[in-house]
């Protein structure tokens, strides 16, 4: 499958679906492209932001999921103890939530653009709400 770009106000990355460990929620996922929403800095997971995503349902089981994804593994939440979100990591993280600690499905990991990952950090910190947009490359 091609590359997803993700794009975050001016910052670009490009990212490889997990179809190996984590098929449905890639292909749910990735049926969905292009996706957009708002990335803002997460309250209880640490160095990461997240989109939340209200209700939002894939209709996928718990797959590959991780309480500790490392900086630039990004994850699906499907609502259950907390609402739907992605979370996107830029640092040291632990996945949480005001009712406790979360496990997300790791269904895309950054293949380029790490080096961009501090900045992501400032911005959603100091700048508040961002942009976010995941679409397949363009060939």
């Amino acid at each position: 499958m091609k590359p997803v770009v993700i794009t975050v106000g001016p910052l670009r990355f490009i990212a490889r679906f997990e179809h190996a460990k984590a098929p449905q929620t890639c292909a749910a996922f990735a049926a969905r492209l292009p996706f957009e929403g708002d990335l803002i800095q997460a309250r209880w997971s640490g160095e990461s932001a997240w989109s939340p995503l209200g209700d939002l349902q894939l209709g996928v089981p718990v797959e590959n999921a991780t309480s500790h994804p490392s900086r630039g593994d990004i994850l699906f939440y499907q609502a259950a103890a907390s609402e739907s979100e992605i979370l996107f990591p830029y640092g040291s993280t632990h996945f949480a939530s005001k009712v406790g600690q979360l496990a997300g499905n790791h269904m895309l990991t950054l293949t380029s653009g790490h080096e961009l990952l501090p900045e992501l950090g400032r911005m959603v910190l100091w700048e508040g709400a961002q942009r976010i947009r995941f679409a397949f490359e363009e060939a």
